[in-house]
């Protein structure tokens, strides 16, 4: 009974972890060096991502009956969890970027804002951009016209505003030569 008094704490410990989050990305971490491990974690820390090793059967008994339940089966040998509460893709973007440079580091499955992933679902989310960065490009995509409109009407100010009076008074001659030789000449009826 002493042990499972112990292990209850870490069991809730994980359970808030998971509760609020957007994502639960389980990792196989072995064959990384001390000096990745630490990079790593560095890096996923500053995201506002948690990033912790916890036996597979504390964290069966935390997600049973969670939308994160479906990672059970995935549970076998030594895991890493990385969770996000703020970015839904961030884990799985940032471990997916650090695996480049670390091959030994593996994404076995993930849950991502309720639905789970596996191996190759989560190379597609890795790709997916923050929410940040897709804001930045929405913005830029619509602010692009607008200043070009913009800029074009304030072309059309500067030359048509400093010219408008000179250019009215040079081109109503011009103008009634060009019409009048588009125009049909007129025979008279006989």
């Amino acid at each position: 009974m002493a042990k499972v008094e112990l292990k209850q704490p870490i069991v809730q410990e994980i359970s808030d972890q998971i509760k609020d989050a957007q994502s639960v990305v389980v990792v196989d971490y072995r064959g990384l060096t001390v000096a990745e491990d630490t990079q790593l974690r560095k890096e996923l820390r500053e995201a506002g991502v948690t990033y912790k090793v916890y036996k597979n059967t504390l964290v069966n008994f935390a997600i049973k009956g969670t939308e994160f339940e479906s990672l059970a089966s995935t549970l076998e040998g030594p895991n890493a969890f990385a969770i996000s509460t703020t970015d839904a893709t961030a884990p799985a973007r940032i471990i997916a970027k650090f695996a480049k440079t670390a091959p030994a580091l593996e994404i076995k499955a993930g849950v991502v804002e309720g639905n789970y992933y596996d191996a190759d679902g989560m190379k597609t989310i890795a790709t997916i951009p923050s929410r940040e960065e897709l804001l930045s490009k929405f913005l830029g995509s619509i602010q692009s016209p607008i200043t070009n409109f913009a800029r074009v009407l304030n072309q059309i100010a500067e030359k048509g505003g400093a010219v408008s009076a000179e250019a009215t008074e040079e081109a109503a001659p011009a103008a009634e030569e060009a019409a009048a030789e588009a125009a049909p000449e007129e025979t008279p009826a006989e």
